[in-house]
């Protein structure tokens, strides 16, 4: 460097520097250059954003290659046909399969009570979201809520239509369908209810003994003391009611699920679509009672999930049952009715909300009571949780108290749907 010429600190050089991209940018992106010290643009930041990108799994899909749980066969596989309550809430009095097993072509047909005699456990939902950022949810009396055993088949009552209370098991799916019929069931029919809100009223059916009112989580949150001040003082108080209706996931296929097993090596495999193979694996090997190595489970192509196939079902745990009672290959593939009727579905989230504000319409605090309609059996309360530690959403609202509460209904249990909670508050 000659003596004349001006040296600069590293600080001066940096502070002069104004970024320039070094890609073209996409269409819709913008450059501005009078910014300070934002560094020179990558590149690799524009090789995926805002360009097409060439999909990996369609022609395989679109030329009919995919490999969904109905594709699955095994040679000399038996079919599974559940025998389901036409009824909300009912106590099994009897079952008689008389006729059905008379029937050509049916192999066996399984009542809670042969499961119970096998030692079947319950699907070991875990439902109580549990990670430091989760909204702690418990009973009224701050212990751990009962949820409702969720057994492969009941032995006492049915608690929703559509819950399977047998299985017939036969060489076609024809026997198997026309055996279902035969299967007679002396019911007691019991009184029911549908909606969260009136399950909570003093005279509401009860759905589970251990349960009286039918609300088993009752959890409070904030600063009740300064959001009743709040609203005291409040120049405006707004107030809504909403609920938020139930849905199911309606997915392209229907679930299914093939039970395969080796008496040479004592090992179960399980064909079925899921948003989570080695939960189900760890789940359904509880239910069976029998170690995680011993039971596989494959999911391939899923034809649709949305939250509906996160969770196991009882129908396969049903199917690997009998493939090991029978050592034969099990199949069972849902009609779109039963889909509909015993998929888990998702919302059905009662809500009240109240907003105070001040003269100049600022928020001053926020009321909020969810009542989250869980179904005959809790399977997730991440939906509830979820939107209780969300009500405040991205406003600045200073105080706020919500309680949060899931109540046991007549109906198919709920599970995170689409967001899990999110949408409905």
């Amino acid at each position: 460097m000659k003596k004349h010429e001006k040296t600069h600190s590293a600080s001066e050089t940096s502070s002069k520097v104004r970024a320039e991209p070094c890609a073209t940018l996409p269409d819709g992106w913008a450059y501005d250059g009078t910014l300070d010290r934002i560094g020179p643009l990558s590149e690799n930041l524009f090789k995926a954003i805002g360009k097409p990108l060439k999909r990996k799994e369609d022609r395989r899909l679109v030329t009919g290659r995919g490999q969904f749980s109905d594709d699955f066969a095994i040679e000399g596989q038996c079919y599974a046909v559940m025998v389901r309550s036409p009824y909300p809430h009912a106590r099994i009095r009897s079952i008689d399969a008389t006729a059905a097993l008379n029937t050509p072509g049916v192999v066996d047909v399984l009542t809670g009570a042969d499961a119970m005699a096998d030692g079947l456990g319950p699907i070991p939902h875990n439902p109580v979201p549990s990670t430091r950022f989760d909204v702690k949810l418990t009973a009224a009396d701050g212990s751990a809520p009962f949820i409702g055993p969720h057994l492969l088949l009941p032995t006492d009552k049915a608690r929703h239509v559509g819950e399977a209370v047998a299985v017939v098991i036969a060489e076609t799916a024809g026997a198997a369908e026309d055996a279902a019929e035969l299967v007679e069931i002396d019911w007691e029919e019991l009184p029911h209810v549908s909606d969260s809100l009136d399950a909570t009223a003093p005279d509401a059916p009860t759905v589970w003994d251990e349960v009286p009112g039918n609300t088993f989580v009752d959890s409070t949150y904030g600063n009740l003391e300064e959001t009743d001040d709040a609203f005291a003082r409040a120049a405006h108080v707004v107030e809504a009611k909403f609920h938020l209706n139930r849905v199911t996931a309606v997915t392209m296929e229907p679930r299914a699920a093939l039970a395969d097993y080796d008496p040479e090596t004592g090992r179960s495999t399980l064909y079925a679509g899921s948003g989570g193979a080695v939960r189900q694996k760890r789940e359904l090997a509880n239910v069976l009672g029998i170690d995680a190595s011993d039971l596989r489970v494959l999911s391939y192509d899923v034809g649709g999930n949305f939250g509906a196939r996160n969770r196991a079902y009882v129908e396969f745990g049903l199917v690997l049952w009998a493939s090991r009672r029978l050592k034969r290959a099990v199949k069972f593939t849902a009609s779109r009715s039963e889909a509909f009727l015993t998929d888990y579905q998702g919302r059905d989230l009662h809500t009240t909300v109240a907003l105070a504000l001040d003269a100049d319409g600022k928020f001053l605090a926020m009321r909020a009571d969810n009542v989250s309609n869980v179904g005959a059996r809790c399977v997730s309360l991440s939906p509830l949780s979820k939107g209780a530690g969300l009500i405040t959403g991205s406003y600045n609202i200073p105080v706020a108290h919500l309680r949060a509460r899931a109540v046991f209904t007549n109906t198919m249990c709920t599970q995170a749907y689409r967001s899990s909670g999110r949408p409905e508050v």
